[in-house]
């Protein structure tokens, strides 16, 4: 399968569906280093000084300035959420921890040249406004209520689009599905129809509506605690952090709060937002969490799980199947978002008549050294020559920096839903033979040429087709983690507060 084009399956496709997931505010999720709107508290002696350091992320100095006004915004942000905020030491730990995962990210992004556009963003909020049941002005009242200033929110969304680009990016092409895999998991799913996420939106339990009927696959909200054991450890570092995870089993058992705990305790990314990591079909779950939950009711909480990542305990939040639309219903706080999902097909139940699109493309990808400006004029030139009567398979493989180039750009015959947004509509406005204008997607600049046009019976193609989409949702998360490892482990370090320092310095 091509990378250059084809749409990834995202584990965050929910977040725009979900009322419990949309509770959290994106500045929580993110971790950003520039400074809040919100007024910091008064802060100790030996904190006053903005020009000091906490950090230094490669060439990046994260101030102590910026941590306390970060302190402040994150704080009132989980009290929004009744989520128990940290002691100090431990509270700064986390936030720091955070704004420096989010400055990699941001580092790595100018690195490959992404950039966000004001038009994603405004498409992002009318997304909100319109899964919230909101109009954009009633959002706006919402986010200023919420003491978030307008401004602040769509650097935010901006934020979270973007990470969503490097998600798209650099964690897809980890992803390895084979055709036993395949087989393997439609051998598990029979004749039901498979997961189709991106439909789904749970129903409450606290809300019953007894005229519902529930539908499709059972939907699962999971929370974790995660005790992170690091690279090589020895026996007796594993022995101290299972005890660790014991200790805070046993806090659990004797009713300390779930979030309060993950806030103080956990080393997951989601521990400041209480360990929520958001709602999914319960087979889209790592096969290991599935698995410790299948028997736990809503609010009931796991032992202590082991991966190659440390020692875990889940919460089960909430569990239900699909419903029939919520009443409108204004978000308790700013909701978060990423980029609209393609839209899924229902599960296929007979012929189904699909019409595919057999494209070539040539890829550029930006970079620090090609930014959008430089690619997209590239792009124009070899569309000239094109046009002048050079092949386009030719300048395929001489120019794109696709996998595809081998094969003169071939992607070969593409069923609806299976590129990205961006590209699919491009492709769908071109005539046969026909060479697109240049078109930008998360992956770079493409030019597209379609070939030519076919229906066909799709009816086992299409279950392999999700039955790849499923397995992708569960693996990407497990795989996001991985290459956050990976930039951390290739960055240069400086902790400050935990007078810690890894990585080598980089050429940013």
């Amino acid at each position: 399968m091509m990378s250059g084009s084809r749409h990834p399956a995202s584990m965050l496709t929910l977040a725009l569906l979900l009322g419990g997931s949309m509770l959290a505010p994106p500045a929580m999720a993110a971790g950003k280093t520039r400074p809040a709107t919100a007024p910091a508290p008064q802060a100790a002696p030996s904190e006053q000084f903005v020009d000091g350091i906490a950090a230094i992320v490669n060439k990046q100095v994260i101030t102590l300035g910026q941590l306390t006004e970060k302190q402040a915004e994150v704080r009132r942000q989980m009290q929004q959420q009744q989520i128990p905020v940290p002691d100090g030491a431990v509270f700064k730990r986390q936030v720091l921890q955070q704004m420096i995962n989010a400055a990699l990210q941001e580092q790595e992004a100018q690195r490959t040249g992404i950039r966000v556009s004001d038009a994603q963003v405004d498409r992002a909020i009318q997304t909100v406004a319109q899964r919230n049941r909101l109009t954009v002005d009633q959002l706006h009242k919402e986010i200023l209520g919420s003491g978030m200033s307008w401004d602040q929110y769509r650097a935010e969304l901006r934020s979270q689009i973007r990470d969503d680009m490097l998600r798209q990016r650099f964690v897809e092409d980890r992803i390895s599905i084979s055709d036993s895999d395949v087989d393997a998991f439609l051998q598990t799913q029979g004749d039901r129809p498979l997961p189709s996420p991106v439909q789904a939106q749970p129903q409450a339990p606290a809300e019953p509506e007894p005229a519902a009927v529930p539908s499709g696959p059972e939907l699962v909200e999971l929370a974790q605690i995660l005790i992170e054991i690091p690279d090589y450890a020895a026996n007796s570092v594993v022995a101290e952090k299972r005890k660790q995870a014991e200790d805070v089993l046993r806090k659990l058992k004797s009713g300390a709060d779930f979030a309060g705990v993950a806030a103080a305790s956990s080393n997951g990314p989601q521990a400041l937002q209480g360990g929520d990591m958001g709602i999914r079909p319960l087979k889209d779950w790592p096969d290991l969490f599935a698995q410790a939950i299948a028997d736990v009711p809503a609010g009931g909480i796991t032992g202590i799980l082991q991966s190659g990542r440390g020692f875990h305990i889940l919460k089960v939040v909430r569990r239900g199947y699909a419903q029939r639309p919520a009443p409108k219903k204004a978000p308790a706080a700013p909701p978060a978002a990423t980029p609209a999902p393609a839209q899924q097909a229902p599960a296929a139940s007979g012929p189904m008549m699909v019409t595919q699109t057999h494209a070539r493309h040539i890829l550029i990808k930006t970079s620090k050294v090609v930014n959008d400006d430089k690619a997209r004029s590239t792009l124009e030139s070899l569309r000239q020559r094109i046009e002048h009567g050079e092949s386009f398979a030719e300048l395929a493989k001489r120019y794109s920096q696709d996998a595809s180039a081998p094969q003169g750009g071939d992607l070969g015959w593409l069923n609806p839903g299976e590129t990205v947004p961006a590209f699919e509509q491009a492709m769908n406005a071109l005539q046969d033979g026909q060479v697109s204008e240049p078109v930008k997607s998360p992956f770079g600049w493409h030019l597209i040429q379609v070939e030519g046009r076919r229906t066909k019976n799709m009816e086992q193609e299409f279950r392999r087709m999700q039955a790849r989409r499923a397995l992708m949702e569960r693996r990407i998360g497990p795989a996001y983690e991985d290459w956050l490892d990976q930039l951390r482990s290739q960055a240069y370090i400086d902790n400050r507060l935990d007078h810690t320092r890894s990585g080598t310095q980089s050429s940013q």
